[in-house]
């Protein structure tokens, strides 16, 4: 007798994740997930009731990954100039991976008609905002944040791929944009 796998509900966000990796956010449904991950389609709609709440889930475990990352690159950047900052700097420093591409634009295609995930990405924009502005220097802080940013979204969206020497100078310039920014203006 064949024994029963058990099914938790990080499978069945790995699955989606997979799912919208290969097919995009036109691809992801109840149905699409339930054949990923091997299970019916009643025990993806226990866990996830819609396609809308499935996203907020993806959205949560993206956010909470983030988070941990983040804090994690804080502690080791304690000595920092800005250990917000260049924390980030350094958890964004490799270029993202197709997963990491594939969630954010399944998540960006999603936004218009989902108030509870602009809500969620605008809390989770403030708090990396009031990380910048709670350390030193934090106009200098800003604009060297907007700049990761800038180059964070044109490789997430697929506009531009940087090689790994022009990521690095990039980088490095984004820490210069830190260091230099005169903070009276």
């Amino acid at each position: 007798m064949a024994r029963t796998r058990k099914i938790i509900a990080d499978d069945i966000l790995d699955a989606a994740e997979r799912v919208v990796t290969r097919s995009g956010a036109a691809g992801l449904s109840i149905d699409a997930v339930a054949q990923e991950a091997g299970v019916s389609k009643s025990r993806v709609v226990y866990d996830h009731k819609c396609k809308a709440d499935l996203l907020e889930a993806l959205v949560d475990r993206q956010v909470s990954r983030e988070h941990e990352r983040i804090a994690k690159a804080v502690a080791e950047h304690a000595d920092a100039p800005h250990p917000e900052l260049y924390a980030r700097i350094a958890v964004y420093g490799p270029k993202p991976n197709d997963t990491d591409r594939a969630v954010v634009l399944a998540l960006s295609a999603s936004m218009p008609g989902h108030e509870e995930l602009q809500t969620r990405m605008r809390e989770w924009t403030d708090t990396a905002l009031d990380g910048m502005a709670s350390g030193p220097r934090p106009k200098a802080a800003l604009m060297a944040f907007l700049a990761l940013n800038g180059l964070s979204c044109l490789e997430l969206f697929g506009f531009h791929q940087w090689d790994e020497t022009k990521r690095s100078a990039i980088l490095d310039g984004i820490r210069t944009i830190y260091a230099t920014f005169p903070e009276d203006q």
